[in-house]
């Protein structure tokens, strides 16, 4: 049978749209009563995009929502991982409009970076080039994917009109002291051929791209994340609840907030003072202190040998600690190494001559790059000094007695031995008195020490936003004015790698004039982290056409803090604490007034495929087209969402995929077959033949409802119950569709099982409808075509959210009695008609009546339906 549909739409109106009656002709669209989404995808998505079913806004009468996902890297079309991550996001804020919220549900593109720059490197083509073109496929993409965002209102962190205000952010911060540059230690990635932040190193490899990373000292330039250490670990408060406690854990742990001492010991020297301070968190084993360590590439180490004896054997020693890489330094496996320098510190507490030497796993950006060394109480100490045959003493006891010879060393609290005045005091107490003592005697003082590093964001590339910073042999460094923002990025450089940024030979861009003498001068050529780029984005989505300012003020307002953000949690030690540290500043600038970015994070699982992530470099990937050309969008948004919790990893399966598709098939037969029992039995006509409201509630209430229809209404509400809770609750979406299923499951046997002249024809009206509502967040589109053919006007994606009857959605009980040989030992009351099996396994999960089973065997069990499980024993 061939339809016609009304595909032409009137002008889109604020309320929603409806279609215009007069232009229906000018689309056909013909189909016989199989399901093809090809032909009802490819339809629908034409008249969204005409009528703007897109875009969640509405008015401000209603409370604001906003729904944010990461946005992506294009690096061509979206993965699986993008499917997951924006399918979840899609449903969230698709449900929440309906519920009533005005929904902001952005996107836009992480535009800068390695990955581009490196594949023009590869292919010839211009970064800029080569990710424009990716962004159109990426876009083209998530529209094919039934994605509801506000494509107008897109933002591409390339695009001037977006970098020009990250520079402008870099300028705030130096404003501020919170930008410096200076000669450091820092990773360095031979591959990239540029340097990486602590947090892009994962254990000891490039994060883009696995390659080994080393150290060079070069001067780069930095933001003062540190100064906020203690106040990203403070607010986590105002995160507790909305955010995961792993992820938070992950960031405590990140920042590593720990309490000490710094203790100063004095090097042995007639000629200087030098002192050499050292963090501890441990000051009450300073009298068990019998070495002393200094990092190997610490710069007292040449100047404390350079005359010495011990010279040759200290350089031989540091050349072969220094080619191993950090982490295999401070690996617990790897063999300790170091040598003595023939020289001594004092040690503050009781005067001793302490032996300092080299080690490979003392570091010097770690804490002070000095250590003292106290092997009865630390693993490490004890190791090296067993090897080299350095004395050990003892100074925390836990039974306060001294042990003749440690086995191992003790690193858990105790008496204090050995330790002069403080002898006999808990370590705990003791290690207050002993800070006290240090305070009052100018030997050292209490201390906060942090893991966290500074952040490092300059970076040796061409594909990224220049640092608006001018080098002038009069003035030094010159931040360019912000009315000469943005420092635009030529297009015409050669970003093959050296070492050095690309920028650098380019004349064009490097020479300039300095803004404030007027003399010649040079551009800064380092180009910023992307990482600096995405801190910042979800500000911009509040005005992003806004040209006077990053972000207008009163959309700001109105929208932030996102109410929800979703995104892998491989980004809890790098973007979301850059987010969080650039948030606190703009609010100490005054330009915010919030603290905290995000509400609510939910980081969703990755998606495997043989056990393995999908990743393109290991072959293993399955991309969305390939799903949404064959089996059409609904089925991989359907199947994506019900492979499991959206928070675990998942392992792809074509089978699952097959399953899903099915499923959208048996729910096609089911309402295109109750639409056509609907058209045969008009609800009007039966409306005119009584005088009593006909609705389906009061005919529950009123026990009108036979015992399959009572079942059926029921479920309705439940369902509807259960999957607005799992959505917008749980983050629960696979058993969400399990409930949904399950009420699909019921009206196919309530149509198979009732003949059409005894249907209800509202129940049926009411559970379709209901039902394809529900559905309509998770499969827009063949929702929409169904809802298209019941003869409704208005887009189903505009219709609000059903709401549940908690009367009616309450499970109808009775009273089970439990027996164990024929007597009663428990009862509970259960639903009505619950499978014998169910009713088994909550008898035998009954504690009294497994005390009377104890360890006798089970002979049987006896079932009587709504009425006694009754166990047999012997």
């Amino acid at each position: 049978m061939k339809l016609q549909f009304e595909t032409s739409i009137r002008q889109r109106k604020r309320n929603g749209w409806r279609m215009d009656r007069m232009e229906r002709k000018k689309e056909e669209f013909q189909s016989d009563e199989s399901y093809n989404a090809k032909e009802i995808e490819e339809k629908w998505a034409r008249v969204w995009e005409k009528t703007g079913v897109y875009s969640l806004k509405s008015d401000r009468s209603k409370p604001k929502y906003y729904v944010l996902e990461m946005f992506p890297y294009p690096s061509g079309e979206p993965h699986m991982g993008h499917a997951r991550n924006y399918t979840i996001g899609d449903v969230v804020a698709r449900v929440l409009a309906r519920k009533g919220y005005n929904v902001l549900h952005p996107i836009g593109y992480d535009a800068f970076g390695l990955p581009a720059e490196n594949a023009a490197i590869k292919s010839g083509i211009h970064p800029k080039d080569s990710t424009m073109a990716n962004i159109n496929k990426m876009r083209k993409a998530l529209k094919r994917m039934g994605m509801s965002y506000e494509f107008a209102d897109e933002i591409i962190t390339c695009e001037p009109d977006y970098y020009k205000w990250t520079q402008w952010f870099f300028l705030l911060f130096y404003k501020m002291g919170l930008a410096e540059k200076k000669r450091a230690k820092v990773n360095w990635c031979n591959s990239c051929q540029t340097v990486l932040a602590n947090e892009q190193v994962i254990s000891g490899r490039c994060e883009r791209c696995d390659s080994e990373v080393t150290k060079k000292v070069l001067a780069q330039w930095f933001f003062k994340i540190t100064e906020y250490a203690q106040r990203l670990l403070d607010d986590m408060k105002l995160l507790e609840g909305g955010w995961p406690e792993r992820v938070l854990t992950i960031q405590r742990n990140w920042i590593g907030r720990s309490e000490g001492a710094i203790v100063n010991f004095r090097l042995l020297d007639d000629s200087k003072d030098i002192v050499i301070p050292i963090f501890t968190t441990r000051p009450d084993t300073l009298y068990g202190v019998t070495f002393f360590i200094i990092a190997p590439e610490h710069p007292l180490v040449d100047e404390i040998v350079k005359d010495s004896d011990y010279r040759k054997e200290v350089e031989r020693v540091k050349e072969i600690i220094l080619k191993q890489s950090d982490i295999e330094r401070s690996s617990t496996e790897v063999e300790k190494i170091g040598c003595f320098t023939g020289r001594y510190v004092i040690n503050p507490l009781n005067g001793e001559k302490v032996p300092v030497w080299i080690a490979n796993y003392v570091l010097l950006e770690y804490g002070t790059g000095a250590i003292m060394a106290v092997p009865a109480h630390d693993e490490r100490d004890f190791e090296f000094a067993q090897k080299y045959n350095i004395p050990v003493r003892e100074v925390i006891s836990p039974d306060g007695k001294e042990h003749e010879k440690l086995a191992k060393a003790y690193v858990d609290e105790g008496i204090m031995i050995n330790s002069g005045i403080f002898n006999g005091i808990n370590s705990v107490e003791g290690r207050k008195k002993i800070v006290s003592y240090l305070e009052e005697n100018n030997l050292g003082k209490f201390t906060i020490n942090y893991k966290l590093k500074d952040w490092l964001i300059s970076r040796q590339r061409y594909w990224g936003a220049p640092i608006p910073i001018i080098y002038c042999d009069n003035c030094g460094t010159v931040p360019v004015p912000e009315k000469d923002l943005p420092v635009l990025l030529p297009y015409n450089v050669d970003f093959r790698p050296t070492g050095m940024s690309p920028l650098s030979y380019s004349e064009e861009f490097v020479n300039t004039i300095c803004p404030e003498c007027g003399q010649k001068a040079k551009r800064e050529t380092d180009t910023m982290d992307t990482f600096v780029c995405s801190s910042w984005y979800f500000l911009r989505y509040c005005s992003p056409h806004y040209e006077k300012a990053p972000f207008e003020r009163s959309e700001v307002d109105y929208w932030m803090p996102v109410d929800q953000y979703i995104g892998g949690i491989e980004h809890a030690t790098m973007h979301l604490i850059y987010a969080r540290f650039f948030t606190k500043v703009l609010y100490d600038a005054g330009l915010v007034n919030f603290k905290e970015p995000f509400i609510k994070y939910f980081p969703h699982g990755v998606v495997n495929l043989g056990g393995q992530k999908m990743s393109k470099s290991k072959g293993n990937i399955v991309n969305p087209s390939q799903i949404y050309n064959k089996y059409g969008a609904d089925t991989l948004r359907l199947y994506i969402l019900f492979i499991g919790p959206a928070d675990s990893i998942v392992d792809w399966s074509d089978s699952g995929v097959e399953g899903a598709y099915r499923f959208l098939g048996r729910l096609w037969r089911l309402v295109v077959a109750n639409i056509k029992f609907l058209q045969k039995n008009s609800i009007e006509e039966k409306c005119k033949s009584t005088s009593v409201v006909l609705d389906c509630k009061n005919q529950f209430m009123n026990g009108e409802l036979g015992k399959l229809e009572k079942e059926l209404y029921r479920k309705l509400h439940q369902t509807i119950k259960k999957v607005t809770q799992d959505v917008l609750d749980r983050f629960s979406f696979n058993t969400a569709i399990s409930a949904i299923m399950e009420l699909v499951n019921l009206m196919y046997k309530y149509n198979d099982t009732v003949s059409d002249d005894k249907k209800n024809v509202l129940l049926i009206k009411e559970s379709t409808e209901k039902l394809l509502v529900l559905l309509s967040p998770i499969v827009p589109f063949i929702t929409e075509e169904l809802w298209s053919r019941m003869g409704k006007q208005d887009s189903i994606h505009r219709v609000s959210w059903p709401t549940y009857d908690e009367e009616v959605a309450k499970e109808e009980l009775v009273t089970i009695i439990f027996q164990v040989n024929g007597k009663l030992r428990d009862k509970k009351d259960l639903p009505v008609d619950m499978p014998p099996e169910e009713m088994e396994k909550e008898a035998l999960n009954s504690e009294k009546v497994r005390k009377f089973i104890g360890s006798r065997e089970i002979v049987k069990k006896i079932v009587v339906p709504n009425k006694l499980v009754n166990i047999v024993i012997k």
